[in-house]
């Protein structure tokens, strides 16, 4: 008879063990361990599943200056985001003011293109040179309107604060005090290129000289019209001073921009009514939207006038 059998180590059936040896060892069932180099019951974990979140793709490397500045060179938008917008490490950026300033400005620009359709500045080409003309001289004049009140309202700033911070915000003012100094560059290459006083010495460099000339022109138009409306939405970038600075740069700058078309007689074709809420709606506008700024800054980052001078 089999080993197998009833007077062996097993049952009739096949099953478990019917009779086990008196001999006191215990015999376990036959499964083989779960490690190498034997099988698993079932496949490898996360194999051949998808893994559970998507692979997250490494950060693009930073590029060098000098990438950085070859790129400015043939760019001249790219320039004046270089040069314009703030970039100091840690500086608070609320996304929604942001927005809010550019809406700002899209819907004053509106504003003005139905003003001037509205009451005939633009029923012919000359008018709508015209009036492209009036807008340019308005631009430059708030620019040089800001350029001369950036100093004033920096250095009472830097004055009223204490004397440990008064070195770091003039350490800080370098780069908005360079982007000052960009503007003016850019406009000063424009009259080399167009103005006629300067005729003599265009004819001088010969023919490859205008032509540099003339490139470096264009480069500087673009510049200039993109750093234009770069610094009314930034302040000149003087975020890099302190959070709350452009806000309160940007309310001195719109009232005195109002003050001087009420003295240079802007809009003057436009009804005393219209030019009146024209006038107002830009200064009230952006100084609501100024107080908005610093309350958002206050209330949601901890920044306030007094804890920037440290009063």
């Amino acid at each position: 008879m089999s080993g197998y059998g009833s007077r062996g180590y097993g049952n009739p059936a096949g099953g478990g063990p019917a009779n086990p040896p008196s001999s006191g060892y215990t015999f376990a069932s036959p499964v083989p361990p779960q490690g190498y180099p034997y099988a698993q019951p079932g496949p490898p974990p996360g194999y051949p599943y998808a893994p559970p979140y998507p692979p997250v793709p490494p950060p693009r490397a930073e590029p060098s200056r000098a990438r950085k500045i070859l790129r400015g060179l043939y760019n001249p938008f790219y320039a004046a985001q270089r040069t314009f917008r703030p970039s100091r490490p840690g500086m608070v950026d609320d996304q929604a003011v942001r927005k809010l300033q550019l809406w700002r400005t899209g819907l004053g620009l509106v504003a003005w293109v139905i003003l001037m359709v509205t009451y005939d500045a633009v029923a012919s080409g000359s008018g709508v040179r015209g009036v492209a003309s009036e807008r340019l001289d308005q631009s430059w004049s708030s620019v040089l309107v800001l350029v001369c009140t950036f100093p004033v309202v920096v250095g009472a700033f830097g004055a009223a604060a204490r004397d440990d911070l008064r070195r770091v915000y003039l350490r800080r003012a370098l780069r908005p005090l360079g982007s000052v100094l960009a503007i003016m560059v850019s406009m000063g290459t424009g009259a080399l290129a167009m103005a006629p006083e300067l005729a003599g010495l265009r004819d001088a460099v010969g023919l490859p000289g205008k032509i540099v000339i003339l490139v470096l022109c264009l480069w500087s138009i673009g510049f200039a019209l993109y750093g234009i409306g770069l610094s009314l939405v930034h302040v000149f970038r003087t975020a890099d001073i302190h959070e709350v600075l452009p806000p309160i740069l940007a309310g001195v700058l719109v009232w005195e921009l109002a003050l001087l078309d009420v003295i240079t007689g802007a809009y003057d074709r436009v009804p005393t009514g219209a030019r009146v809420a024209f006038i107002l709606g830009a200064p009230l506008t952006v100084t609501a939207l100024s107080c908005w700024e610093l309350y958002r800054l206050r209330r949601y980052h901890g920044l306030t006038l007094r804890s920037a001078l440290r009063r």
